[in-house]
């Protein structure tokens, strides 16, 4: 059991804490539910779509013609099969 302070806060059960490896400054998601409110962890990153982010990085090196990415596509694939 745990209440609520006048600001608002509520202390978690530190065996609940423990085992969820939730230590000071970890930030929770509040969902209301038909049964209840549930904790979880927020996410470290807003979720994006790639056309967020597309382009957000600056280029390295030269570009690769479609050739040489096919011919690096080909040799990842037989390295990884040669492993199995």
């Amino acid at each position: 059991m745990t209440t609520i302070s006048a600001k608002g806060q509520v202390i978690l059960p530190s065996a609940i804490r423990k085992r969820r490896g939730w230590g000071a400054g970890t930030r929770l998601e509040v969902e209301e539910t038909p049964e209840g409110v549930l904790l979880k962890l927020a996410p470290i990153f807003a979720a994006a779509q790639p056309n967020d982010v597309f382009g957000s990085l600056p280029p390295r090196g030269a570009s690769k013609t479609l050739e040489e990415m096919d011919t690096g596509v080909l040799a990842e694939a037989r390295r990884r099969h040669a492993r199995d």
